[in-house]
């Protein structure tokens, strides 16, 4: 027997394998956190986190704006297709209508036979009763033949109508397909904006969403406008929108709301002077032009201010160099200074 014999080695199989394996994916991954090629997403910190919201806040406030251009634009198709479908209709009936009356005239003709005027003459003991007779009847021929032109008419129309309506009918999807695509778009960037607003505390989160300067306090709170500012207005109607847009403070950001108790951007100012009896347009690109263009240093209350290069914001000036916006899903109807964000223009509307 040998003296030395060698110690037997020991498979690395079932559990002493797993610790093995374990052990060894444990000092990898150590070694990766060490060595600084983890692929572990940094925390942000609360001003990244701003910046980026900011950033998804406004492409989501650009997708809003062509959302509530192509709802416009739905609406619009979606009430003229509704509207040559009733005229179509209304003329089928009267098609219809038509329709019956000639059936009626050539089943009586076809039932009594219609004989040769001479024979009719000779074998009636009253000529002149007779004559009245085929007078009156070249007349009845003479309205029979113009309402058979009318029926040909109101068939060419009832085609015209239909094709119109057809046309309508494709327009309307095409807008409906855009209306789903930016709301995606909108919904999307939102989420992501969201997201990153949950990687926060609550004190970050609020300290990220506050508003700016002078309007960090609860615009809730805000005072209603005193007269003074009101009798600054250049007209009654500027002073009615501001009026409204003071007792909107606190109501919420709705992208594609225009009230009466929720907004965006241009539903806020929309509403404002639909409260003032003025129709504005329904989109920020749409109301710059609703009005007289007036420069920064001329801003009145009541007149609309625009941001971005885009003219994707909009909100009412409320004079003192404030406005009162709808400004993202993050904060209600406030006030703000205008010089928050890149000024574009401002129109006094007319």
């Amino acid at each position: 027997m040998a003296a030395h014999r060698r110690a037997r080695q020991r498979s690395l199989g079932g559990r002493t394998a797993r610790g093995a394996a374990t052990l060894a994916l444990a000092g990898a991954a150590t070694a990766t956190a060490f060595d600084g090629t983890g692929h572990a997403e940094p925390r942000l910190t609360p001003a990244q986190v701003k910046a980026k919201v900011d950033k998804l806040y406004h492409e989501a406030e650009i997708a809003t704006e062509k959302y509530n251009g192509a709802k416009e634009q739905a609406d619009a198709a979606r009430k003229a297709y509704a509207d040559l479908q009733d005229e179509a209709a209304r003329k089928t009936e009267k098609l219809n209508t038509a329709r019956d009356a000639l059936s009626s005239v050539a089943t009586a003709q076809y039932r009594t036979g219609a004989l040769d005027p001479s024979v009719q003459l000779a074998l009636s003991a009253d000529p002149d009763e007779y004559l009245e007779g085929a007078a009156l009847a070249e007349r009845i021929g003479d309205r029979q033949a113009h309402a058979v032109t009318g029926v040909g008419r109101d068939l060419a129309e009832i085609g015209r109508l239909r094709a119109e309506a057809a046309g309508e009918r494709t327009r309307l999807a095409a807008r409906q397909a855009q209306l789903r695509a930016h709301k995606r778009a909108v919904t999307d960037k939102l989420d992501q904006a969201e997201r990153l607003l949950d990687q926060l505390t609550a004190p970050q989160r609020t300290e990220v969403t506050a508003a700016p300067h002078a309007s960090r306090a609860d615009s809730r709170s805000a005072p209603a406008p005193a007269p003074s500012l009101a009798a600054t207005s250049p007209n009654s109607r500027a002073a009615a929108a501001v009026s409204f847009a003071y007792g909107a403070l606190g109501s919420p950001y709705v992208w594609g709301a225009s009230g009466p108790h929720a907004f965006d951007c241009s539903g806020l100012t929309q509403a404002a002077y639909r409260a003032a009896g003025v129709a504005l347009p329904r989109t920020t690109y749409a109301q710059i032009n609703a009005g007289q263009r007036v420069s920064r240093s001329q801003l009145q209350p009541g007149d609309l201010v625009f941001f971005y290069s885009g003219i994707s914001h909009v909100g009412l000036y409320v004079g003192n160099g404030q406005m009162i916006h709808a400004p993202n899903p993050s904060a209600p109807v406030r006030l703000a200074p205008v010089d928050q964000m890149p000024f574009a223009g401002a129109t006094r509307v007319a």
